[in-house]
């Protein structure tokens, strides 16, 4: 397992929808975890920032910013600097078209020259991952690609078209894959980190009518994990590093819960390989798996510290718990068995959608 981070105090990040967006959040907003208590609290110092539709945030590897989407269609994306020693939010530069519709994640390419948004697109609009080019300040500069997806499931009023979900890079930095909820699939790119153009080299189709959300990688074994939105499963995927395909080899429900609808959200994988985590809207708990070999095992269902928990980040020993429909962050610690605790109350944090740990 991780270990706790050695400062009593992580400094937080959250993104919550707008009222521009159908929210009443204030877009980001700056937090502290006490890591010996598990309390979550308001950075009094930082006052927020309002990011509008404030879904996603993603930091750069070596600078002090973060990127934000701002989920709007047509969308773009934000960059965001804290100045010191205040610490106060100040845009970086004007925001930049994310290449689509309502972008609703993002992630920085490792070489931090490019950020890739994951556009979950419309009932016109197809889903798309776009590419921008960030300076040497980090500052997004320009959309140098928009590779558009194709296809469509059997889930009625939700695949009927392709919407991207996430957008990642894989851990050796070769691959960008993106998974897509209305094609039931994940297609596989490379970038070009000279001109800032993808090239699709992989489709890789999922379960009919599963719903690919989210991805999260173990490292330690080569494996895969995806959050199935709309089969409301967690499946186990080897991942063929050097074609950057994946292969299902097991899936599990994600909820034991009965008689509710239910989505999974956000999806953690421990970096030491025996764990992986997922959110359930609808039973609105986290549920936890211990990965053996192949075989995924229910370590425990816990409740999520709220309803509707769309978020889920690893910071110092505890996952995070963006809960949008009641609007509260809970910090549920991590424990050696994988199972959660949550040993503080809730914080409310109105319209709340994701957390980053800084």
């Amino acid at each position: 397992m991780p270990t706790p981070s050695s400062s009593p105090i992580v400094h937080v990040l959250t993104g919550s929808y707008t009222p521009d967006t159908g929210g009443d959040g204030t877009g980001l907003a700056a937090l502290r975890l006490d890591v010996s208590t598990g309390r979550l609290s308001y950075d009094d110092q930082v006052p927020p920032l309002g990011v509008s539709g404030a879904s996603f945030l993603a930091a750069h590897p070596t600078l002090d910013v973060v990127y934000s989407t701002n989920e709007t269609g047509p969308g773009t994306v934000s960059a965001v600097t804290r100045q010191h020693p205040d610490g106060a939010l100040t845009l970086l530069g004007a925001p930049v078209g994310s290449g689509g519709d309502n972008p609703c994640h993002l992630s920085v390419h490792p070489s931090g020259g490019w950020l890739l948004a994951a556009n979950y697109g419309s009932d016109t609009v197809r889903g798309s991952v776009g590419v921008v080019r960030l300076d040497g300040d980090g500052r997004p500069v320009e959309l140098t690609d928009v590779a558009v997806h194709d296809g469509a499931g059997p889930v009625a009023g939700r695949q009927e078209g392709s919407h991207a979900h996430q957008v990642l890079v894989d851990p050796a930095g070769r691959y960008v894959l993106a998974t897509d909820l209305g094609a039931d699939a994940v297609f596989t790119y490379r970038l070009d980190t000279r001109t800032g153009r993808l090239e699709r080299t992989a489709t890789n189709r999922m379960r009919s009518g599963s719903g690919p959300r989210h991805l999260a990688f173990s490292p330690a074994q080569g494996l895969l994990f995806s959050a199935d939105e709309l089969s409301s499963t967690l499946t186990c995927h080897r991942y063929d590093a050097a074609r950057g395909t994946l292969t299902a080899v097991a899936s599990v429900p994600a909820t034991t819960a009965r008689d509710v609808v239910n989505q999974p959200g956000g999806i953690v994988a421990s970096a030491c390989g025996r764990f992986v985590w997922l959110t359930n809207r609808g039973a609105d708990t986290v549920a936890g798996f211990r990965v053996t070999g192949t075989t995924l095992r229910p370590v425990g269902e816990y409740a999520s510290g709220g309803a509707w928990p769309r978020g889920l980040t690893y910071a110092a020993g505890h996952l995070l718990v963006a809960n949008q429909h009641s609007g509260t962050v809970a910090a549920l610690r991590v424990l050696d068995s994988g199972a959660l605790e949550q040993p503080a109350p809730a914080l409310f944090a109105p319209s709340v959608v994701c957390a980053l740990a800084l």
